[in-house]
């Protein structure tokens, strides 16, 4: 029993091998903070990509020239995101819109019940000419002669490091971008809205 104290005491003493260990227990935890600090300025820097390329080609989609070749402007988007990043998956949507207060407001109705959606019997007033109240007012495309266009792009990519796998995120991650621009006044702009009551 003497023999066995003397050899706890001796091994309670001995500090050789204790960094060996502490770098054991820490290192999991600051390569994992790392990766993660090294994904997220990866993603920072596909948000700047992608901003950047949305922001260059709307001013462009204002312009008459362009107005009516929405699919040459997503080209240009859609081919510097995967100069970058080859892989992304890059998608658009565009809505228009009367004036810069109208972004993102839906159309107006006679809201009976004010829960601020449209019910069976309210009157509303078709901005956007689908026949149905919509809450999102914007009408879908590049619209008209001075018409205020909300330009969105979003890119699906897979991230850098396998970081998401440890911290349970998934694999791709989504980025989105927008801008608002002003069209130019290069043609009579056309305002179609009508009120609908017998819905």
């Amino acid at each position: 029993m003497t023999h066995f104290m003397t050899l706890v005491r001796r091994l309670r003493r001995d500090q050789r091998g204790t960094a060996m260990v502490e770098f054991a227990l820490t290192a999991p935890v600051f390569l994992l903070l790392l990766l993660g600090i090294v994904d997220y300025c990866h993603q920072m820097y596909a948000q700047q990509v992608l901003q950047g390329a949305v922001s260059q080609s709307a001013r462009l989609s204002t312009l008459e020239s362009y107005a009516g070749n929405q699919t040459l402007l997503d080209e240009s988007v859609r081919s510097r995101v995967k100069a970058v990043y080859k892989e992304a998956d890059v998608k658009f949507k565009r809505l228009a819109y009367e004036s810069y207060d109208q972004v993102g407001k839906p159309e107006p109705l006679t809201d009976k019940n004010g829960n601020g959606v449209w019910d069976t019997g309210e009157c509303f007033e078709d901005l956007n000419g689908t026949g149905a109240w919509e809450a999102d007012r914007g009408t879908a495309g590049n619209g008209g002669a001075d018409d205020v266009v909300l330009y969105e792009a979003s890119m699906e990519f897979a991230r850098l490091l396998p970081v998401w796998k440890m911290l349970g995120q998934p694999e791709a991650t989504t980025l989105r971008a927008s801008t608002v621009l002003r069209n130019q006044p290069y043609n009579a702009n056309a305002v179609t809205s009508q009120v609908i009551c017998n819905k």
